[in-house]
């Protein structure tokens, strides 16, 4: 029997799952490590805690499902996309990685922007330059840190470090680079002409490779320590939400997925380079060679839940943990005896800034139309309705592009909620289906991994032996109604206060410095 190995190194933790090549899940791990926010809207994570968490989270797989190393045809790398992390020409880590929901890069986005133009940016890159982005961070760190970045010898993206660590390859592949606004999408190639723009040595990226392609080996250090076996292949794998692809079977057109996890992404396999003539929606090499994807990616959706739970639900944690439960579900339990619509209260998410439709890193999180009749339960219901909402303005954007929808999937953490489905039902006005897989993009790159390791033809192979849908969720015809009301009135509230978000942000940021 083969068996595959993804590793995912996502925004909470590193989290291993061993496959065999029918898809059955054997066994799965995840080690948490700590994300710090040194100033207001900074977002950063030390790559050893990565590394450590990843050599434990293998070791628990192997010792758990009691694979032998020997059986373990491949491993493939997913995690979090666009973080910085830059190395000397000794291979050590000079800084904290700056993350994906970082938002301190404003100024240097304009710069770039401005330097390069807008519209040569998106044709270039398929993307407006963004704050989340890594080569804003880059010139940040020439900046603001200048005797860091004169000892910078390699960037790296967060999977690609694990990479490194594992096999001694600086690599990476088509999907992440797509976000790091040095990548040339349409060509799937690094940007000559984004690199000389900004000063960029060449020299400092890795190499770049399709996904399912073997990248490295692992060494025999590594071997040693995780229990893996000296040798074994490691593919290009992919950016979280490409390998969430795969791992979805969102690899042809008509396909739509919809994950919530931290953040919130709406994504749909192309067969063509296509941009979003604004650059409102992400345009990036899929994790399928040759062909590309469009995602609409809101920052705090899960994120949105989570922060409700850990700042307002603490009665909720304490009675879960009295009850051997999970505090989301009686949160959800709460929710679900609130009205849709919640009695005219709306959310909007934008707790860590937003990136789809609004590339604002000042947008703020708002309660709309509180009233004295509204208690807990709205509260927590109008955080699952602002997400939809959110969701469904890239869902928008894809309509307006001429995207096929034939069919909507739900993953990530939120689509366990049976409620959180039904409210994405009703607010897109559309079925939406679960499928067999609910491991996420550690998934997608195990199957990369098969793939590379020649067990699968292809990833379209690969999806079809192991994917499957196992159950639906239609929309209710009464809230859809409510919705298509409530939905443009949730559109006027970031124009409205647009404004004002400016205006906080600068005092909060003048205060802190």
């Amino acid at each position: 029997m083969a068996y595959f190995l993804g590793i995912d190194v996502g925004t909470t933790g590193s989290k291993s799952l061993l496959i065999t090549e029918k898809g059955q899940v054997t066994a799965s791990a995840t080690v948490e490590y700590p994300m710090y926010t040194p100033q207001p809207q900074w977002a950063e994570q030390n790559p050893q805690d990565w590394w450590q968490a990843t050599v434990e989270s293998i070791r628990k797989v192997l010792t758990t499902s009691q694979v032998p190393p020997d059986q373990v045809m491949g491993v493939g790398l997913t995690g979090q996309m666009h973080g910085l992390v830059l190395l000397n020409k000794e291979g050590a880590v000079l800084r904290p990685c700056i993350m994906w929901n970082d938002q301190r890069t404003g100024p240097q986005c304009a710069w770039i922007t401005e330097r390069v133009g807008p519209q040569r940016v998106l044709q270039l890159t398929g993307n407006p330059v963004l704050p989340g982005f890594t080569a804003p961070k880059i010139i940040w760190v020439r900046e603001h840190e200048p005797e860091i970045y004169e000892q910078v010898a390699k960037v790296l993206l967060p999977k690609d470090y694990i990479r490194y660590r594992l096999t001694g390859e600086f690599a990476t592949e088509v999907s992440d680079a797509s976000g790091t606004s040095l990548f040339d999408v349409g060509r799937r190639r690094w940007s000559q002409d984004m690199l000389e723009a900004l000063d960029i040595p060449a020299e400092w990226l890795p190499e770049c490779y399709e996904s399912p392609v073997v990248s490295g080996y692992v060494s025999q250090a590594v071997a040693e320590v995780t229990g893996l076996k000296a040798g074994t292949p490691v593919v290009g794998g992919g950016g979280d939400q490409a390998a969430q692809a795969v791992g979805s079977g969102i690899i042809e057109t008509g396909l739509i997925s919809v994950t919530i996890g931290t953040s919130g992404v709406v994504f749909a396999s192309t067969d063509e380079f296509v941009i979003e003539p604004e650059g409102r929606l992400h345009a990036f090499c899929h994790a399928v060679p040759g062909k590309w994807h469009l995602m609409g990616v809101m920052l705090s959706a899960g994120g949105s839940f989570r922060w409700f739970r850990d700042t307002l639900g603490q009665t909720e944690k304490e009675m879960a943990s009295l009850l051997g439960q999970d505090p989301y579900e009686l949160l959800t339990a709460e929710a679900a005896s609130a009205p849709a619509g919640c009695e005219g209260l709306l959310f909007l998410p934008y707790l860590t800034g937003e990136r789809t439709p609004y590339p604002d890193p000042n947008a703020r999180g708002v309660f709309m139309g509180l009233t004295l009749r509204h208690d807990k339960r709205h509260l927590v219901r109008a955080v699952l309705e602002g997400v939809a909402y959110g969701l469904r303005d890239s869902l928008e954007l894809m309509k307006n592009l001429g995207t096929e929808i034939h069919q909507v999937r739900a993953s990530g953490g939120g689509a366990r909620s049976e409620l959180w489905r039904q409210i994405l039902a009703d607010v897109f006005d559309s079925e939406l289906v679960v499928i067999n897989v609910t491991e996420g993009a550690a998934y997608g790159a195990a199957l990369l991994a098969g793939v590379g390791a020649g067990v699968y033809k292809d990833v379209a192979e690969a999806c079809r032996q192991t994917i499957e849908v196992v159950q639906r969720t239609e929309p209710v015809p009464e809230n859809t109604a409510l919705y298509r009301e409530l939905y443009p009135v949730y559109r006027t509230l970031y124009s409205a206060l647009k404004p004002s978000f400016d205006q906080v942000s600068h005092i909060a940021t003048k205060r802190a410095s």
